[in-house]
């Protein structure tokens, strides 16, 4: 083989490397098998034949195709197969890839493969996971910092150990092809830098597919470093409802057990139920019937409170609505808004009305009160004031929840009462 054709393969490989790389980086089931911290045996074999069955063929193909030698990137794939998965897997995926070089007559590529698992695999086990994955193909790079780091502190660089074994593994299998012809399958090049070339190219070729999937891992990390953000986010915004919601009750039921026990032990059992829902463990969604459910015993606490003559409540639930699923704690606080700045100040009272709406695909919940209202002023407004904890609770919610799908507004006009509408996707809660 000419060099010429040697350089252009090389060139070839290491795209055909990034290539099988990046394309299974794609497929959600490899993803979830390739980063999990355990696998049974089962798992683990999954994970195998998404390595083995394009690579074997790419084998194939290097053999029955002339000049395609690209395609057998087995030596690379091993290597990998041991540093991530082990010794004992990586000498059963050697084995795969070198049957149709066997079958060919390239005997002695059964043999390389398993030694070269074998010792792949206990190398990743001597070097951190961490060290494997920042392996860099950048070889000037890593020579540079193992340099730079040993002139400070001489010590043992498991990544420049990485470097040079995989090199003098290139450089064993390149000896062993010279030294029995078309036994086992190597690049062998005419003129000494061409070769050079050859055995630099192996690091570079594991380091391509590892920078591939450590960028993914490292997506995924920050995904869910996301998503537990959000969800402590959402349990603190949870827990400041709580105690908020709590202090008023309690304020309510204490105004009446003088004057009207029977109705303040009617309103500890009602605060009973509500504590019951809010001491499960609760969950961040929750369908439009049961948080009406949860609704109707605070609003019972209310209307004892303030006398069934000055507080009134309607509802206009559309039915369709009531599977829908809707933040946990969702209309109380938007309900005790109502009260407190809209009825309460009202010497005679007044409604509260709950709506709820299906447009297409999203959902529109109102609550309305026709009391004293509280002037025109942006959603945004109600941070700053004394509209309260709840409304500000139900923004931020919304915005952890749903980000910009999420829609809230206040229309609010003196001596006619307030209008608070929410809009959110209409997803229904499973149904058993």
């Amino acid at each position: 083989m000419s060099d010429h054709l040697i350089l252009i393969t090389l060139l070839v490989r290491l795209g055909v490397v990034a290539a099988v790389a990046s394309v299974l980086a794609r497929v959600s089931t490899f993803r979830r098998l390739f980063f999990a911290e355990r696998r049974n045996s089962r798992q683990t074999l999954t994970l195998l034949a998404f390595f083995l069955v394009p690579l074997t063929l790419g084998v194939w193909i290097r053999i029955a195709v002339p000049n395609f030698l690209a395609a057998d990137i087995s030596f690379t794939a091993v290597i990998l197969l041991g540093l991530l998965l082990g010794p004992e897997w990586a000498v059963l995926g050697g084995a795969v890839l070198a049957a149709p070089a066997v079958y060919h007559h390239e005997y002695l590529a059964l043999p390389f493969n398993a030694v070269l698992g074998l010792v792949a695999g206990f190398l990743g086990r001597f070097v951190e996971k961490d060290e494997i994955w920042s392996f860099t193909p950048l070889i000037d790079l890593s020579l540079y910092r193992w340099i730079r780091r040993n002139l400070i502190k001489p010590r043992v660089d498991r990544q420049i150990l990485m470097l040079f074994l995989i090199v003098a593994a290139e450089v064993c299998r390149d000896w062993i092809a010279q030294r029995y012809p078309h036994r086992l399958f190597a690049l062998l090049a005419d003129q000494f830098w061409v070769q050079a070339l050859v055995w630099l190219c192996a690091p570079i070729g594991v380091g391509i597919a590892l920078k591939v999937w450590n960028t993914l891992r490292i997506e995924m990390k920050l995904e869910e470093q996301k998503r537990l953000l959000l969800e402590a986010r959402l349990d603190a915004l949870q827990r400041q409802i709580n105690p908020h919601f709590l202090f008023n009750t309690l304020n309510s039921i204490a105004s009446l057990v003088r004057m009207k026990p029977e109705l303040a032990r009617e309103m500890i059992v009602k605060l009973g139920n509500i504590l019951r829902a809010l001491l499960r463990e609760h969950e961040s969604s929750v369908s439009l019937r049961e948080e009406l459910k949860f609704t109707d015993d605070y609003l019972d606490i209310e209307v004892v409170r303030f006398g069934a003559e000055k507080l009134r409540v309607e509802k206009e639930i559309d039915p369709r609505t009531l599977e829908v699923l809707v933040p946990s704690i969702l209309l109380q606080p938007l309900i005790e808004n109502s009260i407190k700045h809209g009825l309460e100040p009202r010497l005679k009272g007044g409604t509260v009305t709950l709506r709820s709406q299906l447009i297409e695909d999203r959902v529109r919940i109102e609550v309305a009160d026709d009391g004293v209202g509280m002037g025109n002023r942006p959603a945004s407004a109600l941070r700053r004031t004394g509209a309260g904890i709840g409304m500000k609770n139900v923004q931020e919610r919304l915005e952890v929840l749903y980000g910009n799908q999420a829609s809230f507004s206040v229309v609010s006009n003196p001596g006619r009462g307030t209008l608070v509408t929410i809009e959110i996707p209409a997803n229904l809660a499973e149904t058993n």
